[in-house]
């Protein structure tokens, strides 16, 4: 006999962190099901979807001429806006399987965020398959992912480092009061990482392989013992292969200037936050998410130069797409396509 499942016809709600970097899926009811790579390759030839997400990612340095492997996300924004539909389109699928009503969907984007890239985002997520797409500001999802009580009338500050851009905002009363986005995050750490490969040991390397060093190795605060990694490139002199051992000293030098940009722009929001409300960020302290804030050291750093403490949020990687989750259960009344909680403040 049939058995009526509405779990199965009817479908969840999504929220869905879409960052340069990768794309993590969280389902009402089932929690965080998906977490892929944004990379998509396309077959040129007939001008089709080839693979998505990890699979296309093993491409990555490999791939055939008639195979284009690319972000279609750059610096926090969409800079490929076919490919990225289809891609959120893909991950939608995934997660709602065969539900018959297409879900809402709640995709987060980066505080310097232009009207047109903003309509882009709510656009490509429409055209996918939302029934409706709403958008929030990666800090204030990174803020309730990591636990923090927004509406509050209490100031905290968010330090978000992302792929693509780094955001750092002081968020009271379910809104951000002063907010700055750099596009300066842990692929401009990779970036950093060949150029300094390049210069110091004359050999080049690919993105991946700076990623794998930036994960092993990366620091930017000195380690009591320094790690070290073998790293196979190609010498820029000979035209062969070589192998070089990189140190995690090295890694303070390499990083150096897009770290320094980040901390510039930690002091700016400083400066320009209200007094009452630093008060409350001296005591309760600054809070990193994102996987750029798991580099060894760049919580001791920040507290440092500010004099603040600071601390990385419990599962930092998760916590924009943990958010997005919380924000699910009060979509229901939303008006507006941009989730404003200072408009409808409800404790978490």
């Amino acid at each position: 006999m049939f058995k009526f499942n509405a779990n199965k016809i009817f479908s969840k709600d999504i929220g869905m962190d879409l960052g340069t970097a990768s794309v993590i899926v969280y389902v009402d009811g089932k929690g965080i099901v998906l977490r892929e790579p944004s990379v998509v390759a396309v077959d040129t030839n007939t001008d089709t979807i080839a693979k998505i997400g990890k699979d296309a990612q093993a491409m990555l340095g490999r791939n055939p001429d008639h195979i284009n492997v690319i972000r279609p996300l750059k610096d926090g924004v969409i800079s490929s806006y076919d490919v990225t539909q289809k891609m959120i389109q893909y991950y939608i699928r995934r997660a709602c399987g065969n539900a018959l009503r297409q879900p809402r969907v709640v995709i987060c984007v980066p505080t310097g965020i232009t009207e047109v890239e903003t309509r882009a985002v709510i656009d490509a997520g429409t055209q996918a398959g939302a029934r409706k797409t709403f958008i929030v500001e990666e800090p204030v999802a990174a803020a309730l992912g990591a636990g923090v009580d927004i509406t509050s009338p209490v100031g905290h500050m968010i330090v978000d480092i992302g792929g693509g851009t780094t955001d750092v905002a002081v968020i009271s009363l379910g809104g951000v009061v002063v907010s700055e986005s750099k596009k300066i995050a842990g692929d401009k750490f990779d970036e950093a990482i060949m150029r300094y490969v390049r210069r110091k040991h004359n050999i080049t390397i690919g993105e991946r392989t700076a990623e794998q060093i930036k994960i092993k190795i990366g620091a930017v605060y000195e380690h009591g013992e320094a790690k070290t990694m073998e790293v196979k490139g190609r010498c820029l002199v000979q035209g062969l292969p070589k192998v070089v051992t990189l140190s995690s000293k090295e890694m303070l030098e390499a990083m150096m200037e897009p770290i320094s940009a980040i901390l510039d722009t930690i002091c700016s929001v400083i400066e320009k936050t209200p007094p009452d409300l630093v008060g409350d960020i001296l005591k309760h302290g600054i809070i990193m998410t994102g996987g750029g804030s798991q580099l060894y050291g760049f919580d001791k750093l920040i507290e440092d130069v500010t004099g603040i403490k600071t601390r990385v949020a419990k599962d930092p990687v998760l916590c924009v797409a943990l958010g997005t989750g919380k924000l699910l259960k009060v979509l229901d009344g939303m008006t507006g396509e941009r989730i404003d909680l200072s408009k409808k403040i409800k404790r978490f």
